[in-house]
């Protein structure tokens, strides 16, 4: 016997598979075949490619174990593809563009959701699986009105338009909602608080992880952990106070999972983590990659489910590219890079405590204090003189902070660099496991996402135009 052939009958037939090549055996996607029951899709929005790498060479050099994400290639156990993250408008694409061609397989022109460039309409996918009996809903760390998790759900011109986005899922009536964004349901609004109108069509409202953990199956969940954004990862878990009230984004995953894994019909569900795009455009180096850190814990714990279940379709990717920071060469730069591990607080967090009337003194501790690092007096002045340079009306930047000046001089501490503050054109990466990821081909246009979630299903496909 050759060792071909002590390994296809001895080693396999060890384990039980005595007619199988061990090849085949590693390259078998769980659930092949199936029909799936239950469909995850996980979006870690505005991730480019150097941040799922940066996050996982962190979790290398500090927990000595790579990402759960990359962990599923290393140990071969999903399907991985390029996809072409276009708009119809544009090849750069915004959030509600990219997410409304997953919702609605179709590209539409930036800043609408679910609205053709002629006006078309498509039905979002998470009303057609409501309509086909399965439990729907979608979990973020923004707005829950935000155009990620609004692209699988509602058709609207604008996607500014989120006070409307509001009142749209009152009478869509999906099963779990959590995330951020309370400004849009409650007394801020200009027409005052809609929380009654979901509480008297028979919503569980819960404002904190508390009362989030004690929300129960019997009727349809709506979540408001902040008034806008929740807070960065990096800052939530150096703050006791926001530790016990507001929920990591695996918790709130895993909870949305708890309510809905027992309908017989199955559950689609968003889980998106928002925040790691706004990071990006605000070359926030450690609200980036603890962000898009939790995110790939709440990867872990999706998977974990979906290895015991066995029927759901996980799918992880993100809508585009932004900024496209990476790790770049320097003497020191295993050194600099590994003191991001005493980052206690996010760039947006640092950044809201200074002001010119602190001492380059005081602005030096509260840095060393609050991220470990060391800057230089040259550093802290041209800090403070860009104070004065900040354009208004900045994407996600309100308190009108220095963000593109603070990461260009942490780019000498931490040797992480950015390209710019913006999306970007990049192909990313798109991950697939369970029933219906053989079906992934190498590389896929966004829209294209649409057919292969109905199809995991086995469910009528929509037709889609070729772009």
């Amino acid at each position: 016997m050759n060792r071909r052939s002590l390994l296809k009958g001895g080693l396999l037939a060890g384990i039980g598979l005595p007619f199988l090549d061990l090849k085949e055996v590693i390259a078998n996607p769980v659930g092949k075949g199936k029909k799936a029951k239950n469909i995850i899709m996980m979006v870690s929005d505005g991730m480019s490619t150097g941040t799922l790498n940066m996050a996982d060479l962190y979790a290398n050099r500090a927990w000595g174990q790579g990402s759960k994400w990359l962990g599923l290639y290393r140990e071969n156990k999903a399907v991985r593809a390029l996809m072409d993250t276009a708009s119809a408008s544009s090849m750069v694409t915004d959030s509600a563009a990219a997410s409304s061609s997953w919702g609605g397989g179709m590209r539409v022109p930036n800043g609408s959701l679910n609205v053709g460039a002629k006006g078309e309409k498509p039905q979002p996918i998470l009303q057609k699986f409501k309509e086909q009996g399965k439990k729907v809903g979608c979990v973020t760390t923004v707005p829950i009105t935000h155009a990620t998790p609004a692209g699988f759900c509602v058709n609207i011109d604008d996607r500014d338009g989120q006070a409307i986005i509001a009142k749209m899922y009152l009478d869509l009536r999906f099963d779990v909602m959590i995330g951020g964004g309370s400004k849009y349901f409650g007394a801020k609004r200009k027409d005052g608080t809609i929380i009654p109108d979901y509480l008297a069509k028979g919503f569980q409202v819960a404002e904190n992880k508390k009362e989030m953990l004690a929300l129960d199956k019997s009727k349809p969940v709506l979540g408001l952990f902040a008034e806008d954004g929740l807070p960065y990862e990096v800052d939530r878990k150096h703050d006791q106070r926001l530790m016990d009230a507001v929920p990591s984004l695996a918790e709130m995953a895993m909870t949305a999972i708890s309510l809905m894994k027992e309908h017989k019909e199955g559950f689609v569900l968003q889980v998106e983590g928002g925040k790691v795009d706004w990071a990006a455009h605000s070359n926030d180096v450690s609200g980036l990659i603890f962000d898009q850190l939790a995110f790939d814990e709440a990867v872990g714990k999706v998977i974990e489910f979906a290895e015991q279940d066995g029927e759901t379709l996980v799918i992880i990717t993100t809508d585009h590219g932004n900024a496209n920071p990476g790790l770049f060469y320097a003497d020191e730069a295993d050194k600099k890079f590994d003191s991001l591990q005493n980052f206690k607080h996010s760039n947006t967090w640092l950044l809201a405590q200074l002001n010119q009337s602190l001492s380059e003194q005081k602005i030096k501790e509260l840095i060393y204090e609050h991220q470990g690092i060391a800057m230089s007096s040259a550093d802290v002045n041209s800090l403070m003189v860009h104070f004065k340079d900040i354009v208004p009306g900045a994407l996600y930047n309100e308190s009108n902070l220095p963000f593109y000046e603070y990461g260009r001089l942490m780019g000498k501490y931490t040797d992480v660099q950015w390209a710019g503050m913006n999306h970007t054109g990049d192909y990313v990466e798109l991950t697939m496991f369970g029933p219906g990821s053989e079906k992934l081909k190498p590389f896929i246009k966004n829209y294209e996402i649409h057919n292969l979630m109905l199809e995991a299903a086995e469910m009528p496909q929509h037709f889609i135009h070729k772009i």
